[in-house]
């Protein structure tokens, strides 16, 4: 009695080709929570029935340094990142080797075979390799991005993070940057380029048509994926 238990119908085999795409499938980077904005720590309110109308809660200084320096600041990031980067490689390699054993002879005399010497033998090998590789890439971003003081590190450094999103027609796109600023690079009109901000991490992408069109379909994927074979 023979068994079909081992046989594998058509949709077993579709599912399982769904489930290495699904592997494939590249997820949509979209803007986090974890951009928002941070909060200041607001005054404590004081009751005051004096009548005065100074109030240390409420007063705006007239002569304070406007720079970001407390949590919840404003700071506005100049973008001026620019990426160039190339590397070339070649190797050549050759080898050749020969070697003839001349005429022996065993006790004076040749050994010969029809009257031919049958010990004379040469060998000859050799190898050839040549490779070369070039590789190139560019990157640039410019613009600006204000970003919010997350914290106050212990050095006076500050944390900051923040992110931009602008809806145009079919598509959508935003920037994110996080990182860390020293006060001392801030200019006086609260701005500091991107070259500055340390253990900088910057997105920039997009969603909507314009994205998707520029983007490998799935069966496209899975044909240049390591799941491919050939």
């Amino acid at each position: 009695m023979k068994t079909d238990r081992y046989k594998i119908t058509g949709s077993t085999l579709m599912l399982a080709c769904l489930a290495l795409l699904s592997g494939c499938v590249t997820l949509e980077q979209k803007p986090t929570q974890s951009y928002a904005p941070a909060m200041p720590a607001y005054p404590q309110q004081i009751a005051t029935n004096n009548g005065a109308i100074y109030h240390d809660n409420t007063a705006q200084p007239l002569f304070e340094d406007l720079r970001a320096r407390h949590v919840g600041d404003i700071l506005t990031i100049v973008l001026v990142e620019s990426t160039n980067a190339s590397k070339k490689a070649s190797t050549t390699t050759k080898k050749s080797t020969s070697l003839d054993t001349g005429i022996p002879t065993l006790l004076g005399a040749g050994v010969t075979y029809g009257g031919k010497n049958i010990l004379n033998n040469s060998i000859s090998t050799g190898s050839d390799f040549s490779g070369a590789g070039d590789s190139s890439q560019s990157n640039t971003l410019t613009g600006t991005l204000s970003v919010t003081v997350t914290k106050v590190l212990p050095n006076g450094n500050l944390e900051v993070r923040g992110q931009k999103r602008l809806k145009l027609n079919q598509g959508e796109e935003y920037v994110q940057l996080s990182g860390i600023v020293r006060p001392a690079d801030i200019s006086s009109s609260n701005t500091l380029p991107s070259t500055l901000v340390a253990d900088a991490q910057i997105n920039y992408a997009g969603r909507g048509a314009v994205a998707d069109s520029n983007a490998m379909g799935w069966l496209t994927r899975f044909f240049v994926s390591k799941i491919w074979p050939f």
